[in-house]
């Protein structure tokens, strides 16, 4: 679903729009294994900001009840268990630590690695010197329907016989059935925040995270 907002009666796209596309027209279906997880790299850190300004919202909206259910699926939930070699049946992880153990089933070499703890940790400073604020509204332009967008664009990936990435497209099969449902998915209970192009930064700094990490993505 397109996050496109109404203000003052007159509809426009965000430029954060035009950013989430670019992501998906990246080259994902020319991804070779090591390419594709390079990106699964560049999405871990993500993760941690995401949980990071969900937390950010709940705290600014302590008794929202939306807010408070979110929290519940993306936080401490056992709804991406059981995963081979990441999750034991009924287990709880947040999902950026989910992400963080499937990074293990085919490691890196340690320069590498260093490379992207690097990237990764310039992008956390970047998005954690934002106020609070712009970075909770993010959260309503994450779950209703731009990441389900860069989700299925990731999908177009060729499906490939490594642990690492087999558990990956289970993480982003599910996150689009848990955003997809325009109702009832976490799409529906964020969008009340109303995010602007206030949260631009957040996109950018994720879409120069992808090609840092993935250059082949183009």
């Amino acid at each position: 679903m397109s996050n496109v907002l109404a203000t003052d009666d007159v509809t426009r796209a965000y430029a954060f729009e035009a950013v989430i596309a670019e992501i998906c027209d990246m080259g994902w279906e020319d991804l070779d294994e090591a390419a594709m997880i390079d990106a699964a790299w560049a999405y871990y850190f993500f993760s941690v900001q995401f949980r990071e300004n969900l937390l950010l919202a709940r705290a600014l909206h302590p008794a929202d009840e939306k807010l408070r259910d979110l929290e519940r699926e993306e936080c401490n939930t056992s709804n991406l268990s059981p995963w081979p070699g990441v999750a034991e049946a009924g287990e709880a992880l947040d999902h950026d630590a989910f992400m963080q153990r499937l990074l293990a089933l085919s490691p890196i070499g340690a320069e590498k690695r260093a490379h992207f703890e690097m990237l990764g940790a310039q992008y956390l400073a970047m998005v954690r010197g934002l106020d609070p604020l712009i970075r909770a509204l993010s959260i309503a332009s994450y779950e209703d329907g731009g990441l389900e967008r860069v989700f299925r664009a990731m999908l177009r990936a060729p499906s490939l016989p490594n642990p690492l990435l087999a558990a990956f497209r289970h993480f982003l099969s599910e996150h689009i059935r848990f955003d997809s449902d325009p109702d009832q998915g976490h799409g529906a209970l964020a969008r009340h925040l109303r995010p602007d192009d206030r949260i631009l930064p957040l996109w950018t700094g994720f879409r120069d995270l992808l090609r840092a990490c993935a250059p082949d993505l183009g």
